[in-house]
């Protein structure tokens, strides 16, 4: 099966890891991003950035939201980040493991280690994320 894709023009693009590419001042106050060039090299058909934990869990960042977006995927580079999903429960992922999260299933995050990145790549790239609190 061969699904359209929109008349959206896209580009080569590629990212070398460098830590002058995290920032601060994304969706979390507790991380950093890498943004990976997936938005511009696709015309914001799709992001992707890995996301580096920047302060020690607490309980008082743990949010019910969801994140109004076609596709999201979210892939474990190093330590461990665990969610507690609706309807599906509580689940930690390690590195090498993933999850793909239905559009719009409310999520909230209850703890992650120190030294935690994640992979996560988003269809579009620009989309809204929900407090469900």
């Amino acid at each position: 099966m061969h699904l359209p894709l929109p008349d959206t023009p896209q580009r080569f693009a590629i990212s070398h890891p460098g830590e002058a590419d995290f920032k601060g001042g994304g969706l979390r106050e507790y991380s950093a991003y890498r943004d990976l060039g997936f938005a511009a090299a696709t015309n914001g058909l799709a992001a992707a950035h890995i996301i580096r934990m920047t302060a020690p869990f607490s309980p008082r960042l743990s949010v019910k939201h969801h994140h109004d977006v076609l596709f999201q995927m979210v892939y474990c580079l190093k330590g461990w980040f665990e969610t507690e999903f609706e309807g599906e429960g509580r689940h930690r992922l390690v590195p090498g493991s993933c999850w793909v999260q239905p559009p719009g299933i409310r999520h909230t995050v209850v703890g992650w280690s120190d030294d935690c990145e994640l992979l996560e790549i988003l269809m579009p790239a620009t989309h809204e994320t929900v407090n469900d609190a």
